[in-house]
């Protein structure tokens, strides 16, 4: 198969996944089984498959910046690498949701977080790390009624 091929399904894969998040409390154990294990298993498959495919005759390294740009010159490898953030992000969100329906925070305040960490990872995660401490500061502040 194709490289573009597996990177337009590998995307629309995770997306389904993502979708599965968004529409928890719908269904909240599968689709954080279905998201949170089964998907980001098939894609470490995927992942694991391109990386003994392309590893070996890719130039670079991790020991500097230019080295990493270099290691995703090959497509092969390039695609590996998006495999993996298709993937662990995909943890992180399943995560994220099973710790707001833990703590009973609303499934509604979750879905900007959710969609920041299906663009860009890292964020989506902080907004989490700040709504779970907002509303945590915000119940221990006694209420003048």
């Amino acid at each position: 198969m194709p490289l573009d091929a597996l990177f337009q399904s590998a995307g629309a894969l995770a997306v389904t996944g993502w979708l599965a998040l968004a529409l928890a409390p719908l269904a909240h154990r599968a689709a954080t089984l279905y998201a949170g294990l089964a998907l980001p298993a098939v894609l470490s498959a995927g992942y694991t498959a391109l990386i003994l495919v392309f590893w070996s005759g890719a130039e670079g390294g991790f020991d500097n910046l230019a080295s990493v740009m270099r290691l995703f010159d090959s497509p092969g490898v390039a695609l590996a690498g998006w495999v993996h953030y298709l993937a662990f992000d995909l943890v992180v969100g399943a995560s994220i949701t099973r710790t707001a329906r833990a703590e009973g925070i609303p499934h509604l305040l979750l879905l900007p977080c959710l969609g920041l960490t299906f663009l860009f990872g890292p964020v989506g995660f902080l907004l989490f790390l700040a709504l779970r401490a907002g509303l945590s500061l915000r119940a221990r502040i006694p209420s003048e009624t």
